[in-house]
């Protein structure tokens, strides 16, 4: 028995029902159908998620649970919290149940809290608006209620305006809001897609010590299929404004029976996988909601559509004990024991040359990072403007990438990953070190010879409607720098049309603009612009993240199909690990400013040595729920420091989970100089238990192999590295 919201109530009594609900806007195109016949039991202490690609319906049924559509919109069916209809009720009413009963998380915290009142101010003004307590009582509350979600010095940072949080602490300042008044029912609507993965496992784990300690009922909106394993007792998948199935989540993910649902399964990187599969692409993209087709709103991009699904959409049907969908297919499914590769096969655009077993050492380097630091004054004045700092970027690595190969370079945010690359492609000379591309120094580069070197070093970046010019023609974009270096008219055109091919576009929408096309194929627009010279290397800045992931498989499908048919080589920076694992050859991590640990892609995954690295891989959501429910994760707390003022000694160590178990004798290493790269230690990887166990801490040096310091070793900085079992 629990106390929610004022009330008693049993643990998996309902506490929220809604009834086929409809939501549907006006527009100029007609009406927008945004949900249509959505019905759901939650039940207190449990998690629903909704997952379903964007535009399918997730957070409007959110906003509509919370009353905070426009009053254009036209909500029917039935939405009750505790047996009272909330359909109808006036914006009034709907506000006394705001912040008492129900509450919401958003996706983004800095626009979603106010910016002219503290933390603290708008805690106490959620208690005092629906409790009548004094401003002292609803203050200590705060306090409390800001130390619970683990913010640091609460009793300082509850005066602190949301500018001065980081992006984590804003989103538990968010959650220490809407738990201040012991909810009924929490709504997180994409609650950490903005984060860091270690402050994502952060903010997971902050959202977990709040159900317990309301014992509310949570609906979670994500994308992310490796957070709702972890998190979700019950799944909703949604698409074209409707569920297409439900069911418990060891339903949807070990014995799904809707072709959509396979497909986003399959279409996810796994940290956990060990082979470079394709993985599952869903061609095509949403349909409108404003006119749909009869028929089921997926049987354009289902393999097992036939004429029936094109003529008359499914209902719900049940498929098992609590779990239902709707597709004329289910049964064979079931059946045949059909998977994603069954449903969604992945062939090649073009003849794939066989693998290169050229060994690595023998390879030609394509680039070579030595030393390489790019350091920035830190000013102070507005008139008389005086150096008061420096900005350490990037200080000091050493990084190669051989022809045909994909080095993955990972990090959090503020760690120097962006710097790095800007400092390749600007071709100039860093503030220290050597930058070497095909060859030859970037330093001594005159104007004619960067040209030349621009044509082959390519970049792809991370928005693709940023980087689109929203005025040109996709036509005109492509062939752009083709236009720069002095191609013909004929010889443009020709090249154009075979690049939109070979990103899997049609020539015929060569005169369209960027903005009528979709987010994947944008991205595919910018890589058929990076390929245009035919680079040898190409530079790509996250180029799938702002991506659904049944687009991001398509894009990561064909820079790999891409890498094997043109012998291309990659530098990938991505904030996914799972991104990585599938598309890398060696990774580097990479933590302010420095490299602490790099190696063959299966070496660093299976046998992490870095207490940093060890804690991103095991903040990977896996999607797999029994893989997910045994998991142990390093949590790191704090934020990353400023790369203006950095810590002594190991960059690393005010984070550091082993750190803060070695007594005063064992830390002097680590508070006297930043530990080299060197060859990480032999042995069988350990358990996250014995490495974080103070007893077992030794200097790592011991057990460290030698005669083994070329280049393609796995190297790792750290006094007590050893190696982890992480996955």
């Amino acid at each position: 028995m629990t106390v929610t919201g004022g009330r008693f109530t049993a643990t998996g009594d309902v506490v929220l029902s809604v009834r086929n609900l409809h939501v549907t806007f006006p527009s100029e195109a007609g009406l927008v159908k945004a949900v249509r016949g959505l019905s759901f039991d939650l039940r207190a202490g449990e998690t629903m998620a909704i997952v379903g690609e964007s535009g399918s319906g997730k957070s409007v049924t959110s906003l509509a649970i919370m009353g905070l559509h426009p009053r254009a919109a036209r909500i029917s069916g039935s939405i009750t919290l505790h047996g009272r209809e909330l359909v109808g009720l006036s914006d009034a009413q709907m506000s006394s149940i705001r912040g008492e009963d129900l509450a919401m998380i958003f996706q983004d915290p800095l626009s979603a809290l106010t910016p002219v009142y503290t933390i603290g101010d708008q805690i106490v003004e959620a208690i005092q608006t629906h409790h009548d307590v004094s401003r002292a009582a609803a203050w200590k509350r705060a306090v409390e209620l800001l130390d619970l979600v683990g913010i640091p010095n609460p009793q300082l940072r509850v005066k602190s305006f949301p500018h001065e949080f980081s992006g984590g602490m804003r989103q538990r300042a968010m959650i220490a809001q809407a738990i201040a008044n012991d909810p009924d029912v929490i709504i997180a609507d994409e609650p950490t897609t903005a984060l860091d993965v270690t402050i994502q496992a952060q903010v997971l784990d902050v959202l977990k010590t709040a159900q317990v300690e309301t014992g509310a009922a949570v609906i979670l909106i994500t994308h992310d299929l490796g957070v709702v394993a972890g998190m979700s007792d019950r799944v909703t998948v949604m698409y074209a404004g409707r569920p297409v199935e439900q069911g418990s989540v060891d339903d949807i993910f070990y014995r799904p029976r809707m072709p959509y649902t396979i497909g986003l399964l399959g279409a996810v990187p796994r940290l956990d996988a060990t082979g470079s599969e394709p993985l599952a692409t869903l061609q095509g993209n949403p349909p409108s909601v404003v006119d749909l087709p009869p028929g089921c709103p997926f049987s354009p991009r289902c393999p097992l559509a036939h004429a029936g699904c094109r003529t008359t959409e499914p209902d719900l049907a049940g498929v098992g004990p609590d779990h239902v969908a709707a597709c004329w297919e289910s049964d064979r499914i079931t059946r045949e024991h059909l998977t994603s590769a069954d449903i969604f096969p992945v062939e090649s655009a073009g003849d794939v040359p066989p693998p290169d077993t050229t060994p690595r050492t023998e390879r030609e380097t394509v680039l070579s990072l030595e030393n390489l630091s790019r350091h920035y004054p830190l000013m102070k004045g507005a008139v008389l403007r005086r150096r008061v700092g420096t900005v350490y970027a990037v200080d000091g690595i050493d990084l190669d990438l051989r022809r045909g190969e994909t080095l993955g370079l990972v990090g959090e945010s503020g760690c120097g990953k962006s710097t790095t690359l800007l400092e390749i492609l600007n071709l100039h000379a860093p503030t220290d070190g050597r930058i070497v591309v095909f060859g030859k120094d970037t330093s001594t580069l005159g104007r004619r010879e960067k040209k030349t070197m621009r044509r082959d070093l390519q970049v792809v970046f991370q928005d693709p409607m940023a980087s689109l010019d929203p005025r040109m023609p996709i036509f005109d974009i492509i062939a752009e720098p083709l236009g720069v270096h002095g191609w013909s008219k004929g010889r443009t055109e020709t090249r154009v049309m075979d690049l939109l091919r070979t990103v899997g576009l049609e020539p015929g929408h060569a005169n369209r603009y960027p903005q009528h096309f979709s987010g994947g194929q944008r991205q595919r627009i910018g890589i058929a612009r990076a390929l245009a010279l035919e680079p040898e290397l190409i530079v790509l800045d996250e180029p799938v993240s702002a991506l659904d992931v049944s687009i991001q498989a398509g894009v990561i499908n064909l820079l790999e199909d891409l890498k094997k048919r043109l012998r291309l080589s990659y530098l990938f920076v991505a904030h996914d690990l799972a991104v990585i694992r599938h598309i890398a050859d060696r990774v580097a991590v990479m933590y302010l400013g420095k490299i602490v640990e790099v190696g063959d892609i299966d070496e660093v995954y299976s046998r992490p040595s870095h207490p940093y690295t060890q804690a991103l891989l095991s903040a990977i959501p896996i999607p797999d729920p029994t893989t997910e429910r045994s998991r142990t994760r390093i949590l790191l707390h704090g934020d990353l420091p400023s790369p203006a003022n950095p810590p002594s000694g190991c960059t690393f160590r005010t984070r550091c989970p082993i750190f803060e178990g070695l007594d005063p004798e064992q830390r002097t290493p680590c508070l006297a100089a930043m530990p080299p790269l060197e060859v990480a230690p032999d042995g069988a990887p350990v358990t996250l238990a014995q490495a974080l166990d103070p007893a077992e801490a030794r200097p790592g040096g011991e057990d460290r192999p030698v005669g083994r310091d070329t280049p393609t070793d796995h190297l790792v900085a750290c006094y007590y590295a050893r190696p982890v079992k992480v996955l």
